[in-house]
């Protein structure tokens, strides 16, 4: 038994941050390494990431991308050649000197990012319009200098998707800006059963040369908001810097209008946030690395009959549903119980002499704990229509509670407290202003999230009181 299985888990209430370590670490998702600020993402995390990312990517191939694979080393002229995307990462950047024995000529940078080094190439693969649109996306890590890490929410290097894509006007750009959005928030709220606040950034939240910057935002459940992910419209600015033209249907050359967008493991950090128990992990069933966990109830007389109608089962289930079996001898069944549901698995079957006898097996849900007797010969249909039960029950509890604490507030006397006391999104008046933003985060350490794209009012400015001032969502966010 590992020194990890000795450990309690600090519960939710007591100490949010804590728990989240807890159960990142004992159900085996990730742990800490040598290297500061790099996690190892253990199988069983893994697991959960390759789920997230089949979903995902059939998605994103749905809406015509492909995905190709660019070189994780960028040349420090490519990164400087826009000024505006190398200052807003500068601080971040892991550089390379050395090959071996020998100093580099030039710096290569360890990608914080792909839009040099991807329009480097979009330069000469792009001549005419009719090459254009171009749609690629890649599955690829990153390395961002971080100074405060936490296991899969900010590390010094991630996993991730960026797509970059180039078109031939800005409506263009704008539209695919837009559509790549919607497909991280249906992918969030239908997959992840985590529902997100879509919207505009703040110029002073913008990605480095971006145009415009839309994200969607998620409540984890201590009431800090988790930015889930974000779509960029670049404008012309790196097709200017890069030299990104086409010869378009009018024989005139024009530069291309580009958009970039990506989620990254921090994915898994939201997840765990929103669903997480007490003292336990809870997994949708779509993403689950487990969605069944097949548990025999085992005495010496009818141990070998149990174990044999249980991998009949489970070989009969597999290509159903992801079930695994536990048929360990060195655990009893309640340590078992206790284990996959702290690891969160959404689903148990129990299978024992009695229920063999009578050709039947037992299911337990996770969030409500109810026992369904369900005859053997119906597993097959029932298990995917109990985990469809379960998917929809964990979204609309998430919704509930982000409806619960989203919080309009009338004054800064007013809005202070509740960010203070009570968290969550709260709506307030914002003239515009970086100033009166900047204040806002330095005296209450809350940022707007977003600017949503459906109208929320208007009122009077929370810092400075101007009026017509358009209604925003603040929080505390990771």
């Amino acid at each position: 038994m590992s020194e990890l299985e000795h450990e309690e888990i600090t519960p939710q209430s007591e100490d949010f941050s804590r728990w989240y370590v807890d159960v990142v670490r004992k159900s085996e998702m990730a742990d800490y390494t040598s290297i500061k600020g790099c996690m190892v993402i253990k199988p069983y995390g893994y697991a959960l990431w390759e789920n997230v990312q089949r979903l995902l990517d059939r998605r994103i191939k749905k809406t015509g991308h492909r995905n190709a694979y660019f070189p994780l080393f960028i040349p420090e002229s490519l990164l400087k050649k826009e000024a505006e995307h190398v200052e807003g990462f500068a601080p971040e950047v892991a550089w390379v000197t050395h090959g071996g024995h020998n100093e580099l000529e030039e710096r290569l940078a360890i990608r914080p990012t792909s839009e040099a080094i991807i329009c480097s190439l979009y330069s000469k693969w792009v001549k005419s319009y009719r090459d254009l649109p171009l749609l690629i996306n890649q599955w690829a890590n990153v390395v961002r200098w971080e100074k405060v890490t936490r296991l899969f929410l900010r590390t010094t290097e991630f996993l991730w998707q960026e797509g970059h894509t180039v078109h031939r006007t800005d409506v263009e750009a704008e539209e695919e800006t837009v559509k790549m959005l919607n497909v991280y928030k249906s992918f969030a709220e239908e997959d992840l059963a985590i529902p997100v606040i879509a919207g505009e950034k703040t110029a002073r939240e913008r990605f480095a040369g971006a145009l415009r910057t839309y994200a969607v935002e998620a409540l984890m459940a201590d009431g800090k908001a988790l930015q889930a992910g974000t779509s960029h419209n670049l404008g012309q600015h790196f097709a200017k810097g890069f030299n990104i033209k086409f010869l378009d249907e009018d024989q005139v050359e024009k530069f291309a209008w580009q958009t970039s967008w990506g989620v990254s493991t921090r994915l898994i950090g939201a997840i765990i946030m929103v669903h997480g128990r007490e003292t336990g992990l809870f997994f949708p069933p779509r993403v689950a690395p487990v969605q069944v966990i097949a548990v025999p109830i085992l005495f010496d007389k009818t141990r070998d009959v149990v174990l044999e109608q249980l991998d009949k089962i489970v070989a009969d289930l597999e290509e159903t549903v992801r079930i695994e079996s536990d048929a360990r001898d060195s655990y009893t069944p309640g340590w078992k119980f206790n284990e996959w549901e702290m690891k969160g698995v959404p689903l148990r079957l129990e299978l024992g002499p009695r229920d063999l006898k009578a050709e039947q097996a037992v299911l337990v849900r996770l969030d409500t704990r109810e026992k369904v007797t369900v005859p053997l010969d119906r597993l097959k249909t029932e298990i995917p229509r109990i985990l469809t039960e379960i998917q929809q029950a964990m979204l609309e509890r998430a919704r509930q509670n982000l409806q619960q604490n989203t919080r309009t507030v009338g004054s800064y006397a007013e809005f202070q407290e509740t960010i203070e006391q009570q968290r969550g999104f709260v709506l307030a008046p914002w003239c515009g202003n970086p100033a009166c933003e900047e204040k806002v985060k330095e005296e209450t350490r809350a940022t707007i999230r977003v600017i949503p794209f459906e109208h929320k009012g208007q009122g009077n400015c929370l810092v400075c009181g101007q009026s017509n001032a358009s209604v925003v969502y603040f929080a505390r966010a990771y």
